[in-house]
This record gives structure tokens, C-alpha cells and sequence, in this order.
């Protein structure tokens, strides 16, 4: 039994579009839009040389499986709003993987977490 969401061997990426930002936390992010609104997402990636980490859009092989979620649009319906400021409200692939139920990608060691709900 798989505990982890794992990539898949063959994948599209048909939803969500890379969008640059001057956001405090990040630069780029996967945004799904719909309308007006929009919900930027961000995954935290990791340099071994340098030893440091930052966040950035979302690996590909996700974004379709997030956006066909049965449970997605009602998620979406909540958190989404229209653009302020060039920002749109931001989640994490973790925070939205746990609220649609599904197999969260596999924790890693660097990872850090955001402590409230707003990015």
C-alpha cells in the first residue's frame, strides 16, 4: 500500500499556470483561476549545495490530479479570491493536498511548515 502520493510515469499538465509575483515568500507559484479568482500554490524545493531552501511553483506531474479533484472546486470556492495588489491568496501543496484527501508527496527532512492558514 502507498502512504505517499508518487509521480506518475506518464502525465499532463493541462491546469494551472506558472505566474511571477513579487509576493514576500516567493516569486513564482502554479495559480489556478477561475473568473476573477484565483489560488496560487507553492511547493518548498531544496539546494544541496548551497544548503538552502525556497519556494516555487508546483512540480508539474501535481497540478492536473489537484485540479480534477472531486473535492477541489468547493476548496477553491472557499479559499480563492479576485487579485490584490498582483497577489492572490496562497496555500501550500501540503495544506491543499491534506483538505482535498489526498496521499500527501513524501516529507522531507528540510521541509518547514507555515503557522497559520494565511500565506
Amino acid at each position: 500500500m502507498r502512504y505517499y502520493y508518487e509521480k506518475p510515469a506518464i502525465y499532463l499538465s493541462l491546469y494551472g499556470k506558472l505566474y511571477n509575483c513579487r509576493h514576500p515568500v516567493y516569486d513564482r507559484c502554479t495559480l489556478f483561476q477561475i473568473g476573477d479568482k484565483g489560488l496560487a500554490v507553492i511547493q518548498q524545493r531544496f539546494n544541496p549545495e548551497g544548503k538552502f531552501t525556497w519556494w516555487s511553483e508546483v512540480d508539474p506531474w501535481l497540478t492536473d490530479d489537484l485540479y480534477l479533484n472531486p473535492n477541489f472546486k468547493d476548496y477553491f470556492d472557499k479559499r480563492a479570491k479576485i487579485c490584490a495588489d498582483g497577489l492572490y491568496p496562497t496555500v501550500t501543496i501540503r495544506q491543499i493536498m491534506w483538505a482535498l484527501k489526498m496521499k500527501p508527496i513524501q516529507k522531507e527532512q528540510w521541509e518547514t511548515v507555515f503557522d497559520r492558514r494565511e500565506i
